[in-house]
C-alpha cells in the first residue's frame, strides 16, 4: 500500500503546483459549496421535490480527482453525487432543473438529485442504490477495452459502506483479472447514515488490507486536502494511461450536513465555511482577498441564473411520462 502523509495545506505541500492551478481548484471547490449552500437554503420552499444528499464537506475529493481527469474520461457516482457532477463540468442549469423535476433537467426531470447524467463531459451517471455503480463502471471499462479504447480512465466514487456489499469485491476481482483502468475512489466520511464505522466493523478490520488481498495497488490519503489529492490522482492517472490497471484510493473526509436533507450537523464558522478542518477554509489562505470576492460574485451570479432557469422552465408533458421506460421495438 502507498500512503500519503496527512499534513496541513500550505506552501510546503504545493510541490509543482502553479498559482493558477491552486486558484482553479479553489474556484471549483467554492463553486460547489456556494451552489449546495444555496440549494440547502431554498430547499424549504418545497419546490425541489426530491431527496437531496449534499456533498458539503466532501468537495475536495470530487475536485481533486475530477480535475486530474480528461473530458473523455468517464465518471460514475452514487447517491451523494452533486459535487462529482459539477467537478466533472456537468451543466449546472441542467442539474438544478433536475432537482425541480423539469424537462430541461439532466435526466429529463424524472430522476431527481440522485440520478444525474451529462454524457457530453463523461459523467455517465449516478444511482442511489449503494454499490450499484461499481460493477457498471467496471463493465464500462471492460467494454472500452474490447473497443480498443484503453486510454480512457473510468472512475467510480462510493462511500466506505459500499465496500460492505459483495458486488464491490466481485468488481475489484474482475477489474484485476482483466487489468482494467478503473479508478476506485472510496470516500470515507466514517458514517453509514448515522452508524459509525466502529459500530459496523471490528477495530482490527482494514478496508485497504482486505482490498489489497485481490492484488490491486492501493493508496490512502487525506481527502480534506484538495491539493494533495489532486497531486496524488495526477500521478496515478498518468501511470494508468501508460500501464492500464485498476487502482483503489481510500480518502478520509467529513460530511457537514445530515445523511439526507439540508439539516446541518456541524455549525458554520462564517457564511460558507465550517471551521479549520474544512477543506475550503484550509485552501482559502492561498487565495488573495480581492480574488476571493471576485470569485464569490461570479459564482453567486451563476447560481442565481441557474435557479431562475430551473424555476421558469417547463415541466415534462404528461403525454411523455411513459417515454424511455422500455426500448421501442424496431420496425425491421
Amino acid at each position: 500500500m502507498e500512503s500519503e502523509k496527512q499534513g496541513s495545506i500550505g506552501n510546503d505541500n504545493r510541490e509543482n503546483i502553479s498559482n493558477q492551478t491552486v486558484e482553479t481548484l479553489f474556484y471549483h471547490l467554492f463553486r460547489i459549496r456556494i451552489f449546495e449552500e444555496t440549494v440547502a437554503d431554498k430547499y424549504a420552499e418545497q419546490q425541489m421535490r426530491c431527496p437531496t444528499h449534499f456533498s458539503i464537506g466532501q468537495e475536495a475529493i470530487a475536485v481533486g480527482v475530477c480535475h486530474a481527469l480528461k473530458k473523455e474520461d468517464q465518471v460514475f457516482s452514487a447517491h451523494r453525487a452533486h459535487a462529482h457532477y459539477l467537478a466533472k463540468q456537468g451543466d449546472m442549469k441542467a442539474l438544478l432543473a433536475e432537482f425541480y423535476g423539469k424537462e430541461a433537467g439532466c435526466a429529463g426531470g424524472r430522476g431527481g438529485s440522485m440520478h444525474l447524467l451529462d454524457q457530453s463531459v463523461g459523467f455517465l451517471g449516478s444511482v442511489p442504490i449503494v454499490g450499484s455503480t461499481i460493477p457498471i463502471a467496471v463493465g464500462t471499462a471492460f467494454g472500452n477495452k474490447l473497443k480498443k479504447m484503453a486510454n480512457i480512465i473510468t472512475t467510480v466514487f462510493f462511500g466506505e459502506a459500499a465496500t460492505e456489499e459483495g458486488v464491490f469485491y466481485e468488481s475489484i476481482n474482475f477489474a484485476v483479472l482483466h487489468q482494467l483502468p478503473v479508478l476506485f475512489i472510496c470516500e470515507d466520511n466514517a458514517l453509514s447514515v448515522k452508524t459509525k464505522y466502529s459500530d459496523r466493523r471490528s477495530a482490527k478490520s482494514s478496508i485497504i488490507k482486505i482490498v489489497e488481498g485481490f492484488g490491486i495497488q492501493c493508496y490512502e490519503s487525506n481527502g480534506q486536502d484538495c491539493l494533495k489529492t489532486h497531486q496524488l490522482i495526477n500521478t496515478i492517472v498518468s501511470e494508468m494511461r501508460t500501464q492500464p490497471q485498476p487502482i483503489f484510493v481510500y480518502l478520509s473526509t467529513e460530511r457537514y450536513l445530515e445523511h439526507c436533507g439540508p439539516k446541518r450537523e456541524k455549525n458554520k464558522s462564517d457564511a460558507y465555511f465550517y471551521g479549520e478542518a474544512d477543506p475550503i477554509y484550509l485552501m482559502r489562505k492561498n487565495i488573495p482577498a480581492d480574488k476571493l470576492k471576485d470569485m464569490e460574485r461570479q459564482i453567486i451570479a451563476e447560481v442565481n441564473e441557474a435557479f431562475l432557469f430551473a424555476e421558469s422552465t417547463a415541466f415534462p408533458r404528461s403525454s411523455d411520462l411513459t417515454l424511455n421506460l422500455y426500448r421501442e421495438a424496431s420496425d425491421a
